[in-house]
């Protein structure tokens, strides 16, 4: 008798696994998510207190919440925006993370969900100035675990 699965169940299970693990990522992602947009707002109200007195009232610090999956925060000329991207993606094989024990074990933790943070001058929003650059200055990547690996200009962090 032949123990060894088919390789039609060997598809289905591959694709159970990865529907799974892809659907946890996507739901931890979106936790983070919801907490940087309940930080950066809370945050921004409290900064505004206390400031108040100190800082001209032109001087603010705005929180946007843009939806689902995109906050703002306003602070003066800039503006940082939080984009959540809504796919759950497999770092690429060359990438530094593979380098890790925790990935290298078990690749199910290279899944992650991305939060981006970009930085533009408000004004470039404000006046549409669709030419005006924003920069990426930095991304946060949330797999099934919980565990997140920051990359920034310059910067890397892993926990």
């Amino acid at each position: 008798m032949d123990t060894e699965p088919s390789l039609r169940e060997k598809i289905r299970h591959n694709l159970t696994d990865k529907a799974n693990t892809q659907q946890k990522v996507f739901d931890n992602t979106q936790a983070v998510f919801d907490e940087f947009k309940e930080t950066l707002n809370e945050m921004s109200s409290e900064l505004n207190d206390e400031l108040e007195e100190s800082i001209d009232k032109r001087i603010r610090i705005e929180y946007r919440d843009r939806g689902k999956f995109e906050a703002q925060l306003q602070v003066a000329g800039d503006l940082l925006i939080f984009q959540m991207h809504t796919n759950v993606f497999q770092f690429d094989h060359s990438h530094q993370v593979w380098n890790t024990e925790y990935v290298a074990g078990n690749t199910d933790n290279s899944f992650c969900g991305m939060i981006n943070i970009y930085n533009f001058l408000s004004g470039s929003l404000k006046f549409n100035r669709v030419v005006d650059e924003g920069y990426l200055i930095g991304r946060v990547f949330i797999n099934r675990e919980m565990s997140w690996f920051v990359e920034g200009k310059g910067q890397t962090g892993l926990k």
